[in-house]
């Protein structure tokens, strides 16, 4: 049998169709006693590189209300116009049970608007 070379091999590869090209790694692989799937990557804890990393890519934000301060009932309306549907009993139950998170998943401008709102009524808030 002549040897053929890796672009032989790619343009016959190119020939099959997926069906075919599936059984030939079924048999490949039952032949040569290996598997053809990708290896899992194994975790290990993250370092700082890793960590920065994420919070580069981060496009999700949560938005935590720390404290009401001194102006609970501004802080209680500002929640209300942040979380639609929630009544005014809801909300200050939520401002009641600081910290808490009042947005979850937002984008980062709705994040950082919402902070700021917070704030403008009396609240510490951070976003995370």
């Amino acid at each position: 049998m002549a040897k053929l070379s890796t672009d032989e091999l790619l343009e016959a590869f190119k020939e099959l169709t997926l069906i075919e090209l599936s059984e030939f790694v079924k048999q490949f692989e039952d032949t040569f006693g290996v598997t053809a799937a990708a290896p899992a990557v194994q975790a290990g804890p993250a370092g700082p590189a890793a960590a920065a990393e994420v919070a580069e890519e981060q496009d999700e934000f949560d938005v935590i209300l720390e404290s009401a301060g001194e102006k609970k009932v501004q802080v209680i309306k500002a929640v209300r116009e942040l979380v639609s549907g929630l009544g005014l009993k809801e909300a200050k139950d939520l401002v009641d049970a600081a910290p808490k998170a009042i947005l979850e998943k937002a984008t980062k401008e709705a994040a950082e608007a919402a902070k700021a709102k917070l704030e403008e009524a009396g609240a510490k808030a951070t976003v995370k």
